[in-house]
């Protein structure tokens, strides 16, 4: 029983072939062919909006020198959406619910930001890790909390993407064990457990959105520290 909640995690194959793979070709389908003309139909319409209001949305907090991580940002969070929410599709999984994919998207970023930080301004990047005014005697203390701090954030990236998916598809599947369980023993219980389901189906989707969001927006945030 236990495994059977874990099966999820792993991705089901076809004829060897993954079949998130399959699912993640759906998608790029719906994007426009090239053409001479800007906007072709609606469609390519709807998706120069969301482009465009995923991109104003993760520039705000931005300088002018940040908006050159407009491109590498944005598809960031097309990718994150994708993987999150073709996830919730029957006969697929998440890839975002494995910690080493997180961690291989969160570290090399936030690498990078600090990178960037070091050898553009080294003075103000190195000036976070101790405060203006602080206590002679806090200062090796205060050096090694920030320092900690300031290590960990690739880790916190990565693991709370993986923990709030992880645990929203566990319930997802423990409420529909459930469901199935109690459907020929109480049926109206089965029916109110159903409404629950639903429900919170609703909510995965809406935490699939906001986690991708979340993790895109605070890599802006520690690159505007280090720009």
């Amino acid at each position: 029983m236990n495994l059977s909640f874990f099966d999820q995690f792993t991705s089901p194959c076809l004829l060897g072939i993954p079949l998130i793979l399959l699912s993640m070709l759906f998608p790029a389908l719906l994007l426009p062919t090239p053409n001479n003309r800007w906007i072709t139909n609606r469609l390519s319409t709807l998706q120069l909006w969301l482009f465009h209001l995923i991109t104003k949305q993760l520039m705000t907090p931005l300088n002018k020198n940040g908006h050159k991580w407009a491109l590498i940002l944005t598809s960031l969070m097309v990718l994150l959406l994708a993987t999150n929410l073709l996830g919730l599709l029957p006969y697929t999984f998440t890839p975002t619910t494995q910690l080493s994919m997180n961690m291989a998207l969160a570290f090399p970023l936030w690498l990078a930001t600090l990178l960037t930080g070091l050898r553009n301004q080294p003075s103000t990047s190195l000036g976070h890790l101790l405060p203006e005014g602080t206590p002679t005697p806090l200062i090796p203390a205060l050096i090694m909390i920030e320092t900690t701090s300031l290590l960990i954030r690739p880790l916190a990236l990565g693991v709370r993407l993986t923990a709030n998916l992880t645990a929203g598809h566990l319930l997802i599947q423990l409420i529909s064990t459930a469901t199935i369980t109690l459907l020929p023993l109480v049926p109206t219980v089965s029916i109110l457990t159903t409404l629950i389901l639903l429900l919170l189906t609703i909510l995965e989707v809406a935490v699939a959105m906001i986690q991708a969001y979340v993790f895109v927006l605070l890599l802006s945030l520690y690159l505007q520290e280090n720009i």
